[in-house]
């Protein structure tokens, strides 16, 4: 068992990320009897769903999962409803709400728009545990403009002990972004090239729409622990909540300043965008300098 789910995440971890659900379903429809554990083990782009009792979007994922059905943060119903569905105890279900009320304030802050989600539930040892979701997608207005979608998901377990409690947060970031603006700028500017790219679009059974269009995708995990004093039940959400800006403005960074950066410049080293002739007489004419400041 245990050798089969270690081959079909490493299976996953070697296939494009933009094609995650597809490649999951794949798998679950060729082992069935283990998609509990790949379901739980692989991390897919967050879905939208909408409350039928209260009409406010929440997300789904695994963590509200229960069989097909999905739990809503606003109203405690699953979708489709299911009778026997697995809910969190009273008194965690009056922390749910309030820390899905705190944690729509951090997303319209932070994100100006999308949808977030948390979810708790309550572990054998007597602590509990919970998931904050977040997600934010941008949608193009035009066939040259981005696309790309932000997903967060950020799971933590507390333990109280006595006037502090322990967190262990375990944060994952999904990234993608679609650039088309090459391939929009170039049948703008050649609009023979544009024709012709229709024309081979239709022969080609939609290659020429990928023509010019760049996309990067994946997915970054970092786990973090830490104590944090409590004075009430309230705190909990306070706690994570500064866990989880912290961790994000971290991972944000990370992103935008190794990842983003070493792809430009591995870009920027197999493709020069300058004029070849201008680099080499530039080159020239340092050369040529350095001799006289030798001299």
């Amino acid at each position: 068992m245990g050798d089969l789910v270690d081959s079909m995440l490493d299976l996953m971890r070697r296939l494009p990320p933009t094609h995650v659900e597809e490649n999951v379903a794949s798998l679950v429809a060729m082992c069935p009897d283990y998609a509990d554990d790949l379901l739980g083990s692989v991390d897919q782009p967050l879905k939208v769903m909408t409350d039928r009792a209260t009409g406010k979007e929440y997300l789904a994922c695994d963590y509200n999962r229960d069989g097909d059905s999905y739990r809503s943060p606003w109203s405690n119903e699953y979708d489709p409803p299911l009778e026997d569905g697995t809910v969190p105890s009273p008194k965690l279900r009056k922390l749910e709400i309030t820390a899905n009320e705190a944690f729509d304030t951090y997303r319209e802050m932070y994100y100006e728009g999308g949808v977030s989600s948390v979810f708790l539930w309550d572990l054998d040892d007597g602590g509990f545990a919970g998931v904050v979701l977040l997600k934010k997608t941008l949608n193009p207005s035009a066939p040259g403009e981005p696309s790309g979608s932000w997903d967060s998901i950020h799971v933590f377990e507390a333990a109280e002990r006595g006037r502090q409690a322990h967190y262990k947060l375990t944060s994952t970031i999904m990234l993608q972004m679609v650039d088309r603006s090459t391939g929009a700028r170039a049948s703008k500017d050649d609009p023979a090239a544009g024709k012709g790219a229709k024309e081979s679009d239709k022969a080609a059974g939609g290659d020429a729409k990928r023509e010019g269009e760049v996309t990067l995708s994946g997915s970054m995990t970092r786990q973090i622990e830490h104590d944090f004093p409590l004075q009430d039940s309230s705190s909990h959400v306070a706690n994570t909540g500064r866990m989880i800006e912290e961790m994000e403005i971290k991972m944000r960074n990370l992103l935008q300043e190794v990842y983003f950066g070493k792809t430009r410049d591995v870009v920027f080293d197999l493709r020069s965008i300058d004029d070849l002739e201008k680099a080499r007489r530039q080159r020239e004419l340092q050369k040529e300098l350095v001799g006289f400041i030798k001299r």
